[in-house]
This record gives structure tokens, C-alpha cells and sequence, in this order.
């Protein structure tokens, strides 16, 4: 089985680093409050005024693709699926074109033992997965997850901003063992 995974909210924690790196930078920058801690993007979680998100990744951006933590298990998990006989396809809509982010992205991988097959930097994620016949999903985007979900099976990581992703083909996980467990039993 070939196997699409996501970085960024299932590989990481995007949305702890959204909340306390962005608490952080509100503080710093005199922004009254956390508008909406179930947002997906900075600018949902935070009321920024017009730019000021670009000013959060000009501060965090080199921290945060380089040192920001797997989830617990990924690494192993991952290493689990390879060793079934799975083709593991890491598919990213980070954008490469940011001095050096392509290999910071491949560094990382590297220094936290993810195993892949194919390293994609795409925001067409549907696209990728009906060309290279990719049979199963591992997304947290909820407009990337409806779209996919319609062709292939999506493993849902659960996330506070992807609450609203049920429907056909998405399945709901909570940890890398949980993905592990349901991807046993369905595909076996």
C-alpha cells in the first residue's frame, strides 16, 4: 500500500506551537488576546492586524522547522509500516522556496528518524495522490482531508481546529498507535 503522510499537525504539533509561541508573540507585541484557540492558521488563533502573521514566521519560522518535536511514536510507527511493505510518501504543502527550507525539512526528517520513500512539497495534495496512486492519506487539514477524502480513505489526526472533518473515507486518530491499530484492522 502506498501511504500519503502529512508533516505539520500530524508529524508535529502545529497546533501547540500555534498557542504557545503565539501567546508569546502576543505578549511581546501588545495583542490583547487569543481570538480563537481552535484556529488552523496563526492569523485565525490570534487577531493580527494586516501582515503581522508574516512578522510571527519571520520570528519562528527557522525555529519552528528545525527544532519543533515529532509526536510521540511517529518515527516508530513509520518505521513499522515501511517494515509491512508499505511505500511511504511524505507529503508537505510547506513551501521549499523559503531560504533553505527544503533542507531543513530533509534535515529534520533525518535527525528525527522519519523514514520515507518520496519527500513531496505540493499545496495539490488530491492532485499528487490520483497521479502516484496513493491508497491511503494521513492528513489534519480539513479542506485537504474533504477533497482527498472523496477519492481515497483519510486518517483524520485529530486536531481542536479539525473537529468538523467526519464523513466517508475519514477516519478519526488520536495518537501514532491509534493509526497504527486502525490501519491493522482495516487493511490487513
Amino acid at each position: 500500500m502506498k501511504i500519503g503522510i502529512d508533516i505539520d499537525g500530524v508529524l508535529t504539533d502545529i497546533s501547540r506551537f500555534y498557542l504557545d509561541y503565539g501567546a508569546k508573540f502576543a505578549f511581546e507585541n501588545n495583542i490583547d488576546k487569543i481570538l480563537n484557540p481552535d484556529g488552523y492558521e496563526i492569523e485565525d488563533i490570534l487577531d493580527l492586524e494586516e501582515g503581522a502573521h508574516k512578522e510571527f514566521w519571520e520570528k519562528y519560522d527557522d525555529y519552528y522547522t528545525k527544532n519543533v518535536y515529532t509526536r510521540e511514536f511517529a518515527s516508530e510507527i513509520i518505521k513499522k509500516l515501511k517494515d509491512n511493505g508499505n511505500e511511504i510518501h511524505i507529503i508537505t504543502a510547506r513551501n521549499p522556496k523559503y531560504e533553505n527550507g527544503e533542507n531543513w525539512t530533509i534535515d529534520w526528517l533525518k535527525e528525527n528518524s522519519i523514514y520515507y520513500d518520496k519527500l513531496v512539497f505540493t499545496d495539490k495534495k488530491l492532485e499528487y495522490c490520483k497521479c502516484n496512486n496513493i491508497d491511503l492519506m494521513i492528513e489534519d487539514n480539513s479542506n485537504t482531508i474533504f477533497k482527498i477524502s472523496k477519492l481515497i480513505p483519510v486518517i483524520c489526526f485529530d486536531n481542536r481546529y479539525n473537529q468538523n472533518c467526519k464523513g466517508n473515507n475519514i477516519i478519526r486518530c488520536y495518537s501514532w498507535y491509534d493509526i497504527y491499530s486502525k490501519i491493522k484492522k482495516i487493511w490487513k
